[in-house]
């Protein structure tokens, strides 16, 4: 199995893409705005990759967080809030807050399950930071590390309810960065002491099945390569200080924080510990060329894959429109006071 995760580039597969992933054998897929159209359109697509290597169990993901951040868009499918939402709601009612980033959650989810999605990369633990960069501004759930755990843990446990497994991001903590890494590489120059707050989140929730990389670079850990690049924040920040021991993902790999030829990139990040690369513009040559360069997904990285994926179904009984409902309540309640 090739140690990637690809997208797709348009609402059906290509004859070309069904060759190669059938030869190439990715980790799972990544599914954007330009592979969904309709309800029955996208089922029928998650379907289709299922088949071509007969794996029930696939990595099927999406960036779906509500807010600006969503692939699946109304009319179709329903809007959902950004994380700002339920941090408003915290200043007032903690454990409303939970309770209703729950719900929101778990009807998330089973839109995302109905589909055949089988991942959603959610939650962020970013701890906001006042001036940093608004690439994370209104997603995160608030600027206090035990208050984003809290939240954090709550989207995961809705999710699951759903049948879907949660991804915690961007680690080591991307709320400090000044740049958006999606156009250039951010530089964080806090002190180690400083950072410890940044890293508080992810430590609760250590346990989280999959978490995501961030392209920016620390320099109180490696003044050199992004967190992505980093065996150094990779092995001893990720995996010892935090004690993360599930799937670790890289961002996407096409962004421009990072340099060098695509599948050197995916090399690279492969080579400082992270099991599975992200690659999300469905160019053939570059995921040929990640393909060809990678080595096959080690037995560890594939047993964190398959305990990733091992979501219970959801509860045929769940309600979305009660769960969005309650959310709804929960949620005026700031709303009111606002």
């Amino acid at each position: 199995m090739t140690p990637a995760i690809f997208g797709l580039s348009g609402p059906v597969l290509t004859a070309d893409e069904r060759a190669f992933f059938r030869d190439a054998d990715p980790a799972g897929y990544i599914l954007f705005a330009r592979n969904v159209e309709s309800r029955e359109q996208l089922r029928a697509l998650t379907d289709d990759l299922r088949a071509i290597r007969g794996r029930e169990r696939l990595l099927v993901s999406i960036d779906q967080e509500g807010g600006r951040v969503a692939r699946m868009k109304p009319p179709v499918w329903p809007a959902f809030p950004p994380g700002e939402a339920f941090a408003k709601l915290w200043e007032l009612a903690p454990a409303s807050a939970i309770e209703a980033a729950r719900a929101n959650a778990q009807a998330l989810g089973l839109e995302l399950a109905e589909a055949g999605i089988t991942v959603d990369y959610l939650p962020l633990l970013d701890v906001r930071r006042e001036g940093a960069h608004d690439v994370i501004g209104d997603r995160a759930l608030g600027t206090e590390p035990m208050q984003v755990a809290a939240l954090g843990r709550a989207v995961l446990g809705g999710l699951a309810l759903a049948g879907v497994t949660g991804c915690v991001k961007h680690m080591p903590g991307h709320g400090r960065a000044g740049a958006d890494s999606h156009k250039e590489l951010p530089e964080v120059d806090a002190s180690a002491e400083e950072l410890e707050v940044d890293l508080e989140p992810f430590r609760k929730l250590a346990d989280a099945p999959i978490g995501m990389s961030a392209h920016v670079r620390y320099t109180a850990w490696d003044a050199e390569n992004p967190a992505t690049l980093s065996p150094f924040v990779i092995g001893e920040i990720i995996r010892r200080r935090i004690g993360f021991a599930g799937l670790l993902l890289s961002d996407d790999i096409d962004m421009k924080a990072l340099s060098g030829t695509i599948p050197e990139r995916a090399e690279r990040a492969i080579a400082a510990g992270c099991d599975i690369v992200l690659n999300c513009w469905a160019k053939m040559d570059d995921m040929e060329g990640i393909a060809a360069r990678l080595p096959d997904m080690s037995d560890k990285a594939a047993q964190r894959l398959a305990s990733a994926l091992d979501c219970a179904p959801a509860d045929p009984a769940a309600d979305r429109a009660a769960l969005t409902a309650k959310r709804d309540s929960l949620l005026d309640l700031a709303r009111m006071r606002a």
